[in-house]
C-alpha cells in the first residue's frame, strides 16, 4: 500500500493565539514548526498566514516571505490556503498564486463554516483551477461534502487534469455545517472517489476536534493519506492540549507506521504529486 504522505497545517484562520499561545503566527515561529514537523515525518505543510497582530492576512508580501523562508529552512512542499478566511475576497484569494507556492488548496464549493458560510463560487473554482495550471502550481482539492466530489469531477471534465496530471484531494470532515467526521463518512467518501474520479487519484483526511483520530485511522485502513495540525485541532487528548504542531506529526507517523506505511518523505511526495522538484 506504500508510504503514508502527513500534511501538517499548524495555523488556519480561526484558532485564537490570545488562548493558544502554542500556535505559531510569526514568520520565526512558522519556520521553526516546520522544521519540527519535518524531522516528525511531515512532507507538506499548508499555511495560512497571520499579520502583526495575530490576524489573518492574505498580503502578498507576507505570502512571498513566507514561501521563500520555508524552501530556505526545509525541504518540505509548501502549500498555501487560497481559502484564506471566509470573509477573504475572491481576488486576493486569486493573488495568493501570485507568491509561486509549490501547491495551492482549491475548495471545491460552499459549505456553511459554523456561524459562517465559506462562499466558493463555480466561476472562482474555474478560476482558480486555470490559474494553477498555468503558473505551474500543483492544487489540493478539498471536499467538505459529498457534493463537491461531484463538483470536482465536473471540472475535470470541463477544464482538464492540474497541473503535473495527478488528482490529490482532502476529505474535510467534522467541520459544523460540513459531512461528518467518522469512519462511515470516510468509507463513502473513497469509495466514490474510487468510483467517480481518475485510477491514480490520491486522497487524504482531515478530521475537524474530536474527529481527529477516527478520521486518521479510517483513512489509514483505507489507503489514504492523513492531515493533522492546530488549525484543525488544539486538543491532543481529553484534557490534555495540544503542546505543537510537531505532536500531532509524531503521533500521526506513529499510526501510519502501525498500519505498515511509514511517512512518506517530500521527495517521493513530490513525485506522487507530480510537484516541481525543488530549486
Amino acid at each position: 500500500m506504500g508510504a503514508t504522505l502527513i500534511t501538517v497545517a499548524p495555523t488556519g484562520a480561526e484558532v485564537d493565539k490570545r488562548e493558544v499561545p502554542e500556535l505559531p503566527v510569526t514568520l520565526e515561529e512558522l519556520t521553526a514548526t516546520a522544521a519540527a514537523c519535518e524531522r516528525e515525518g511531515a512532507s507538506v505543510i499548508h499555511v495560512h498566514l497571520r499579520d502583526d497582530r495575530a490576524r489573518p492576512t492574505l498580503d502578498p508580501g507576507r505570502l512571498r516571505e513566507a514561501v521563500a523562508a520555508l524552501r530556505e529552512s526545509t525541504g518540505l512542499i509548501v502549500q498555501l490556503s487560497t481559502g484564506g478566511a471566509v470573509t477573504d475576497a475572491e481576488e486576493d484569494r486569486l493573488r495568493v498564486l501570485d507568491a509561486a507556492p509549490d501547491m495551492a488548496s482549491c475548495t471545491m464549493g460552499t459549505v456553511n463554516f459554523g456561524d459562517e458560510v465559506f462562499t466558493n463560487r463555480w466561476s472562482f473554482i474555474t478560476r482558480l483551477h486555470e490559474r494553477m495550471q498555468d503558473k505551474a502550481v500543483v492544487p489540493e482539492y478539498e471536499l467538505f461534502d459529498l457534493g463537491h466530489l461531484a463538483a470536482l469531477e465536473r471540472l475535470l471534465d470541463l477544464h482538464g487534469l492540474p497541473y503535473g496530471g495527478h488528482v490529490h484531494v482532502d476529505f474535510v470532515l467534522g467541520v459544523p455545517g460540513g459531512a461528518a467526521g467518522d469512519a462511515s463518512t470516510v468509507t463513502a467518501f473513497a469509495e466514490a472517489v474510487r468510483r467517480h474520479l481518475p485510477k491514480e487519484t490520491t486522497f487524504s483526511a482531515t478530521g475537524i476536534g474530536r474527529t481527529t483520530l477516527p478520521v486518521m485511522l479510517a483513512s489509514l485502513a483505507h489507503g489514504g493519506h492523513l492531515r493533522v495540525g492546530m488549525e484543525d485541532t488544539v486538543s491532543f487528548a481529553r484534557r490534555q492540549p495540544v503542546t505543537g504542531n510537531d505532536q500531532l506529526v509524531r503521533r500521526a507517523a506513529e499510526a501510519a507506521a502501525l498500519a505498515q506505511r511509514p511517512a512518506m518523505p517530500a521527495a517521493e511526495a513530490r513525485r506522487l504529486l507530480g510537484v516541481r522538484e525543488a530549486a
